[in-house]
């Protein structure tokens, strides 16, 4: 076989081997919040009951606001339900933290504003489901805004601070 077509066999067989570690990293970067129908998880993937969920923290409420680990709050909301704006002001430069607990069927989402910070939460039924998101401030705003926005069958806790 000559040199030139032993380089088009090899260039091939490197682009496929390519391809199959690209779909391969692909695949395994997919997370497991995924609710689409393209794929059913087998009897032993399904969770139990008993298996825990990264989001669920025992002891966590929907009706008192989430404890701050260390700083002050800035903002507190307690048992609410449905879509809300949370006025934030004197937020310092340095980390700015959002503790959120929900629980009911349906995505909670919280958008901070003029930061950018963004994040979905899945809320069940019979749990509580938790979450803590932390941003570093370069500079101090004056003012912001936490929107929470959830359906109404999800009832919720937010605490933000710094």
């Amino acid at each position: 076989m000559p040199n030139s077509a032993k380089r088009g066999t090899l260039r091939t067989v490197s682009c496929a081997a390519g391809a199959l570690l690209v779909s391969l990293t692909i695949g395994a970067c997919s997370g497991s919040d995924d609710t689409s129908d393209q794929s059913k998880p087998t009897p032993s993937a399904t969770p139990t009951k008993d298996a825990a969920r990264p989001e669920h923290i025992p002891g966590e409420s929907v009706s008192k606001a989430p404890k701050l680990p260390e700083g002050k709050p800035l903002a507190e909301v307690a048992a609410a339900k449905g879509n809300q704006n949370i006025p934030l002001s004197d937020i310092a430069k340095g980390p700015l933290s959002v503790l959120v607990n929900c629980q009911g069927n349906g995505t909670l989402k919280v958008t901070v504003q003029p930061m950018g910070m963004y994040f979905p939460l899945n809320c069940v039924d019979g749990e509580v489901s938790s979450t803590y998101n932390e941003l570093g401030l370069k500079k101090a705003r004056p003012k912001g805004t936490v929107t929470v926005t959830a359906p109404s069958s999800v009832r919720w806790s937010l605490t933000v601070g710094q």
